[in-house]
């Protein structure tokens, strides 16, 4: 029985071996997805995708792209990636490469779209309002998508015995995309931003070809044995994407300034610190593993905390030491945004710049909204009805009789009132206000008046 079974095994081990090998001939093409707007997370995902592909040493990479557009900043990212990536990019335009997508598929080695799908509609504009932005916007476009199709060069076509040169992707006709007075004769004349279908990016360059499906891609590039793995991103990945999308990074430090502001009008170490601290670590971690982050900027921020601290708690006044603590503050928050080298800003984009300005005065202004509410709401029905003080002021205009009588009264300051602490008259604690100016702990003080409920003083 044992010599029957021998052949069948040797049979099966040589199928197998031999499987593998037929499998490890066909050529490895790598996919990867961009079905949503141009984010950081789409940018994280080509990135990695890209990485893995050179790891499996796969001989071309296929992006599947359908979109309207996005962030510019994530865009040029992206489409460096794909300009200096090892492994040829192509890219099969799914209906849409609108906008910031029109620069992505250019940077692709070989263009592909299904019938039906567009490319082009590239002006920089308005996320919000959808409006046209500045023309220093407009020129830096202008500029990149120009420069993505000169990188493909050009190509000699023969007439007879002739030959000329001819750019295998027109910058003209990709700056046209951009810029609506772009003048080209019976292709952009019209005074609009140039958009083109599928048969017209083959006529004129800008597609290498009609196809129905990713498949239908594949067989063109002449790939007869092909095996298609897909990029999947990791839960990690979409995370951090999310992190650094320039909304939620404003709503962050909205968190952080607000938190300080909060930590700092209150004893002890509560909620808005602990608050502050988890958007701090929020809004620098994805950075700090990104690259964009180094230390000296973390310690900025820091020390612009330190100050702020000193400020409010040593030094009388407004001075030095808050302006500093402000703008390292500030600093720090938007030297995080930028792929700069201490001061030196070589590698920094205009709209880097921009959005880093942007996102965090965006943030500030709403921080400074936030506080002004939510010191309006302490005390009334809502999400602070449990952590404030509350007071009887049902009568709001009548006087406590034993707080009316401490009018005129000699006391000393229990803690410091900047403007508002506490102070000890015969022996008891009061909650008190100064009507001038701030009191250190240890000064005497002078009730002046008393009203709903709350002592107002001044120095003696």
């Amino acid at each position: 029985m044992k010599k029957r079974f021998f052949p069948a095994i040797v049979l099966l081990l040589f199928c197998f071996f031999f499987s593998e090998s037929a499998k490890s001939d066909d050529a490895l093409l790598y996919k990867i997805d961009i079905k949503t707007d141009i984010n950081p997370t789409s940018r994280i995902c080509l990135d990695k995708g890209l990485r893995e592909a050179k790891v499996k040493k796969a001989e071309a990479v296929l992006l599947h792209l359908n979109t309207y557009g996005g962030t510019v900043v994530d865009a040029d990212s992206m489409r460096s990636a794909i300009l200096y990536n090892q492994i040829p990019v192509y890219v099969f335009i799914d209906n849409n490469a609108a906008s910031a997508g029109a620069l992505i598929a250019i940077a692709c080695k070989k263009i592909y779209m299904r019938r039906g799908a567009n490319i082009g509609a590239a002006t920089v504009v308005n996320g919000q309002s959808g409006e046209a932005m500045p023309d220093k916007y407009q020129s830096y476009m202008r500029s990149i998508i120009r420069s993505t199709a000169e990188s493909h060069g050009k190509k000699t076509i023969f007439d007879g015995k002739d030959s000329v040169q001819q750019w295998v992707r027109d910058p003209r006709i990709a700056e046209a995309m951009v810029d609506e007075t772009i003048y080209i004769p019976n292709i952009s004349d019209s005074g609009k931003v140039l958009t083109l279908t599928a048969s017209e990016a083959v006529r004129y360059g800008f597609c290498d070809g009609i196809a129905e499906t990713v498949e239908d891609v594949v067989r063109d590039l002449g790939y007869d044995r092909y095996r298609i793995e897909e990029y999947r991103p990791s839960l990690a990945d979409l995370l951090k994407g999310f992190l650094m999308n320039p909304a939620f990074q404003a709503i962050l430090i909205m968190i952080i300034v607000a938190g300080i502001y909060f930590e700092l009008q209150t004893p002890g170490i509560g909620f808005p610190s602990l608050a502050a601290i988890v958007a701090a670590i929020l809004y620098f971690t994805p950075l700090y593993i990104d690259g964009l982050v180094q230390n000296w900027e973390l310690i900025i921020f820091l020390a612009g905390i330190i100050l702020i601290i000193l400020e409010i708690f040593i030094f009388p006044g407004f001075g030095i030491s808050g302006i500093l603590g402000i703008t390292f503050i500030f600093g720090g928050l938007i030297f995080a945004l930028l792929n700069n080298d201490y001061f030196t800003f070589d590698e920094v984009l205009v709209p880097d710049i921009s959005v880093s300005l942007l996102t965090v005065v965006a943030g500030i202004l709403m921080a400074i909204i936030l506080c002004l509410w939510m010191s309006m709401r302490i005390g009334e029905r809502g999400l602070f009805r449990k952590v404030a003080l509350l007071a009887d002021l049902e009568s709001a205009n009548s006087a406590d009789p034993a707080k009316a009588a401490l009018a005129g009264k000699i006391g000393v300051a229990a803690t410091v009132l900047r403007p508002s602490g506490r102070v000890l008259i015969d022996g008891d604690l009061y909650d008190a206000v100064s009507i001038i100016g701030y009191i250190e702990a240890g000064e005497e003080v002078k009730v002046v008046r008393s009203e709903n409920m709350q002592l107002y003083i001044e120095k003696v």
